[in-house]
């Protein structure tokens, strides 16, 4: 497994690691990003972690090959320890989700499905860096499901990916319905006093 390649190492630069991933490196990145978000983290941690998914996902959604990073952030380089104590956290979860997930319905993918996955992860990644409270749950489960999709090319997770998409899209549409109304109720009883 690279992941475990990659904790064995002495010393790697970010853009060697992502060479390790190929293409599949869009997807890698984009499930260890957002993962985290569903886990309690001081406020703000949502933000700090949705800011490279603005930078991962919209690359996807133009169907750019290799994945482009900064010079900065490409060259920094990361002791092996420090990689083996990440991915040993995410290690045991990846495996074990990597059990039941396999290439399947690769017609999924491809420019068109590449790009309509990149497209949906760069506005929920838009969602995912607001300020709001318990808001960014349903985009990051989203946002790493279909990270892993990509990365595994199984279109069962692309599936349940569109599926909790539409599931965000609707509990932010009510939610942001709910703000107005509570606006509006608002402007109108100080209006009235």
């Amino acid at each position: 497994m690279i992941l475990r390649e990659l904790g064995e190492q002495d010393s790697l630069a970010v853009g060697e690691i992502i060479d390790r991933f190929g293409r599949r490196a869009f997807g890698a990145l984009m499930f260890v990003f957002a993962i985290p978000n569903l886990l309690p983290l001081p406020p703000g941690s949502s933000t700090l972690l949705g800011a490279p998914l603005l930078l991962l996902s919209p690359q996807v959604a133009m169907g750019i090959p290799t994945l482009w990073l900064p010079k900065v952030l490409d060259d920094r380089r990361m002791a092996g320890a420090s990689l083996d104590r990440i991915f040993g956290r995410l290690l045991p979860w990846v495996e074990r989700i990597e059990r039941v997930s396999r290439p399947r319905l690769t017609f999924m993918f491809g420019p068109a499905g590449d790009r309509l996955i990149g497209v949906i992860c760069t506005l929920l990644s838009f969602v995912l860096i607001l300020p709001i409270p318990l808001g960014n749950l349903l985009p990051a489960l989203t946002i790493g499901v279909l990270g892993f999709s990509l990365f595994q090319r199984d279109g069962v997770f692309a599936l349940v990916g569109y599926l909790l998409a539409a599931v965000s899209g609707a509990v932010l549409f009510l939610a942001a319905d709910l703000v107005i109304d509570g606006v509006r109720h608002l402007v109108n009883w100080f209006g009235a006093a």
